[in-house]
């Protein structure tokens, strides 16, 4: 059986490993902006010796427990799928691979968990300044955590530092791995992209409690601290994509030709932005498309006369260099993709924004009219990370591994029938995983700081402290 449903094994194992790397990148992002602002907390917290102020930090803290506890699962899967599916893949860049994932185990993942432990179990149990190095420590971790495995992504984008021996990459220099431009760039993005989905929850909550008046002096406080953070990381999300996006042309051009939507590179002087297009990969060209003249030049090269070269040239350039072949990715979805990303990150930026213009104001405990709209806020990030991943990594097909291997080469050959049926059966873990997520930390986080409605078996609710207690 080659195909099933009309996919073949290569669409099954390319759909399953984008969307349970989807559903797993729900988590993870969270996971590192959540902890840096909980140490915010914790340590304002210590140094205050308010304790409404330590209740915040329980109280985030068990929503991030939960978060970690049920993320931590989804995880699991991505390693196996590497020797399941892609068994080219694994034989080819094996040597290479494994070490940042082996890093990010030892370096960070044992650090993290082992410190969340302490921090949380330890309550009450370990001297104060012990507690809050311990959540620094998982802050610290959760970042380490985060840069292995972009320095890994990055270097399927950008190989560096090997030689090839034997059809397979063979690691030459590890300094060059660990220091990839690419990388660098991509953890700034991913790091900022973080704060903003953390950052937007605790406003959420803060604003849901701030307008009930429950706590109004505690949850004040987070609201204050989530929406320095949210501005941190709206901008900094915004500058680094900008940056990464100038980068694309000169080490993958053909993906920002794709998100550009530039077929044919632009005549005389200058180089147009395109605003809205239709692109066809079948015509090779934009069956409707609204542009500016001079804005890609600026965009792409900070000036206006400096031009990018487009898809049907780099298309002729790749069969020369690698033989015959098709080497232009769906434009179509990396086209939208990358505005929706775009678009949203300048709603993150304005709604951070109008609250810091409030916050000036002296209005920070009404949330105003756009309270339904902080309410939503927590997806826009989310949405924009997932826009941003399906960018990146549908722009560079046909490469899993930039101009050395192809996906089409590192698929395994396995009978499409059983990549369905574990396809289907990780849908449903992964959906019943978020489900449960989202359900146990919207009902915590309406429950405020007491005795929540449900919680884990095996999570109990923080023990918060009352007045005269010590910290």
């Amino acid at each position: 059986m080659n195909e099933i449903f009309g996919l073949s094994t290569l669409d099954l194992s390319r759909f399953q490993f984008a969307t349970t790397s989807i559903f797993h990148y729900f988590f993870v992002p969270f996971t590192v902006g959540f902890a840096l602002i909980i140490a915010i907390l914790q340590t304002m917290a210590y140094r205050s010796g308010d304790l409404r102020l330590e209740n915040l930090t329980r109280f985030f803290g068990h929503l991030f427990f939960i978060n970690f506890a049920v993320g931590v699962v989804t995880g699991i899967v991505q390693e196996f799928q590497f020797g399941m599916n892609w068994q080219g893949f694994s034989n080819f860049v094996g040597n290479i691979f494994g070490v940042p994932l082996a890093l990010e185990v030892l370096m960070a993942f044992f650090l993290e968990s082992t410190f969340l432990g302490l921090w949380w179990f330890g309550k009450d149990r370990i001297p104060a300044w012990a507690s809050l190095a311990s959540i620094w420590i998982v802050a610290v971790g959760t970042a380490i955590s985060a840069f292995w495995i972009i320095i890994a992504n990055a270097w399927m984008q950008n190989p560096v530092g090997f030689e090839l021996q034997g059809g397979r990459a063979v690691l030459t220099d590890f300094s060059a791995v660990v220091f990839n431009p690419k990388g660098l760039q991509w953890f700034s993005h991913i790091f900022t992209g973080g704060l903003t989905v953390a950052a937007f929850f605790v406003l959420a909550v803060s604003a849901y409690h701030l307008r009930r008046r429950h706590n109004p002096g505690a949850f004040r406080t987070s609201f204050k601290v989530a929406l320095l953070v949210a501005s941190v990381g709206s901008l900094g999300v915004l500058a680094s994509g900008h940056v990464q996006g100038q980068t694309a042309i000169q080490d993958q051009p053909m993906k920002y030709a794709a998100f550009s939507a530039l077929w044919d590179t632009p005549k005389g002087v200058g180089m147009p932005e395109s605003l809205v297009a239709l692109p066809s990969n079948a015509l090779r060209e934009n069956r409707f498309e609204i542009s500016l003249p001079y804005l890609g030049s600026f965009l792409a090269f900070n000036n206006f006369t400096e031009k990018a070269r487009g898809i049907n040239e780099l298309q002729a350039e790749y069969e020369a260099r690698y033989g015959p072949g098709n080497y232009i990715p769906w434009v179509w979805p990396v086209y939208w993709a990358f505005r929706v990303m775009i678009g949203l990150g300048v709603i993150m930026l304005l709604v951070s924004l109008i609250y810091v213009f409030r916050w000036r104001q002296g209005k920070l405990d009404d949330p105003g009219r756009l309270y339904p709209v902080l309410l939503v806020m927590p997806l826009v990030p989310h949405l924009a990370n997932f826009s941003g991943w399906i960018t990146t990594e549908m722009g560079r097909q046909p490469w899993i591994v930039q101009g050395l291997l192809r996906t089409q080469d590192a698929v395994s050959p396995l009978n499409p029938l059983w990549v369905f049926v574990s396809l289907t059966a990780f849908w449903v873990v992964y959906l019943t995983l978020i489900g449960l997520d989202i359900f146990l930390l919207t009902r915590t986080a309406r429950a405020g700081m007491h005795e929540p409605e449900v919680e884990a078996p095996s999570l109990p609710s923080p023990h918060y402290l009352s007045e005269g207690a010590r910290p």
